[in-house]
């Protein structure tokens, strides 16, 4: 009988020894416990939710926009700036969006596409070329909105030929200017004088070569941003001119950028908002080029777009966005929460064959 229950004691205590072991190894292998204690780790992802404020379809005589192309804001009176492409003017509003002025070609506006507003009110406004003045140039209004001078374009290759598309000022107010197709974008002294041209290389379908930049922006932390719509990439530099980084992916899907026309930065938040011409949508990005959120998307109604051309965040972080084929501009304010995506538990499996016999019925 001893020796009976020796044996029985040794398998039992076996038993418990692979069964701690068992035990063990299972619970190593689970996640931490979150704070309701439930063992499942959870990660958060932002969804945004769109506000829609109100729209700028008309001007001042009741006359609809016509594919406005570019917004902006002024910094001192928070004025809004609309490009009316259609017409070739500049509709001036109040901060709510009442019509106040219109610059046209009576004030020396007939081709206008992309403009900056500097602190002291001076505006700088990027026009093609047209019939009476075959060049394309910057003209610049003084606060009154007269015309001060127009500067054009000279000292690199292809500079009679140059469209300038968008404008910005940065350290020493040093202009910096892109063109339609052009790889790169130009830098003039403050004079007007052509200083030089930074032209970022990237490579697209193991093709290399220098990035078309339709967009520049400047934050005010003096970082320079260069979109290039053809590589769906973003350049970063620094006050100096130092490359930082680039974020952005080539693509059609969500996450990616197809053909990319306009840049702004929520100078709050610091995201940077990217608006898609092509995917009628608008990407969100961090302020390391991390993608966070998209929204958007092809339609009519308050929140949806029709080939947006250009997007612009005042200091309220109210977002305007030219909506050009829907013939307006919104006015949208983005709300985020964070929703908790679930992990669920990784399951192990032991290191040695288990053999399960189905339950009897």
């Amino acid at each position: 009988m001893f020796i009976m229950y020796s044996k029985n004691m040794r398998r039992l205590v076996l038993f418990l020894i692979l069964f701690y072991l068992l035990m063990g190894l299972s619970y190593a292998a689970r996640p931490p416990l979150n704070d309701k204690g439930t063992g499942v780790q959870k990660k958060a992802k932002l969804v945004p939710r769109v506000l829609h404020l109100f729209d700028l379809r008309e001007g001042p005589d009741g006359d609809p926009l016509s594919y406005p192309s570019y917004t902006v804001v002024d910094p001192s009176i928070e004025e809004i700036y609309v490009v009316d492409s259609g017409h070739g003017r500049i509709i001036i509003y109040t901060k709510d969006g009442y019509p106040l002025y219109v610059i046209d070609r009576s004030r020396g506006v007939e081709a206008p596409s992309g403009l900056y507003i500097d602190n002291e009110g001076y505006i700088y406004l990027c026009q093609m070329r047209t019939n009476g003045k075959p060049r394309g140039r910057i003209s610049i209004f003084d606060p009154c909105l007269r015309w001060v001078r127009d500067i054009f374009f000279d000292g690199f290759e292809g500079a009679d030929r140059f469209m300038p598309r968008t404008v910005a000022l940065g350290q020493d107010k040093r202009i910096y200017v892109t063109g339609d197709g052009f790889r790169g974008v130009i830098v003039l002294e403050k004079t007007g004088k052509f200083s030089h041209i930074i032209s970022p290389e990237d490579e697209i379908a193991e093709t290399k070569g220098k990035a078309d930049i339709c967009d520049v922006y400047i934050d005010k932390r003096k970082r320079i941003y260069l979109l290039s719509e053809g590589y769906g990439r973003v350049y970063v530099y620094d006050e100096k001119e130092n490359f930082l980084f680039k974020f952005g992916q080539k693509g059609g899907s969500s996450g990616k950028l197809s053909r990319p026309r306009g840049l702004a930065v929520d100078e709050i938040d610091h995201r940077i908002y990217i608006v898609d011409y092509m995917r009628h949508t608008i990407s969100v990005y961090d302020y390391n080029g991390n993608y966070l959120f998209e929204f958007g998307g092809k339609g009519w109604g308050p929140g949806w777009f029709q080939y947006p051309n250009f997007i612009f965040v005042d200091h309220d972080q109210r977002i305007l966005v030219a909506d050009t084929f829907n013939q307006r501009v919104q006015v949208l304010r983005i709300k985020t929460m964070k929703v908790p995506l679930i992990k669920e538990e990784k399951i192990i499996t032991p290191g040695f064959p288990v053999k399960l016999r189905p339950a009897e019925e």
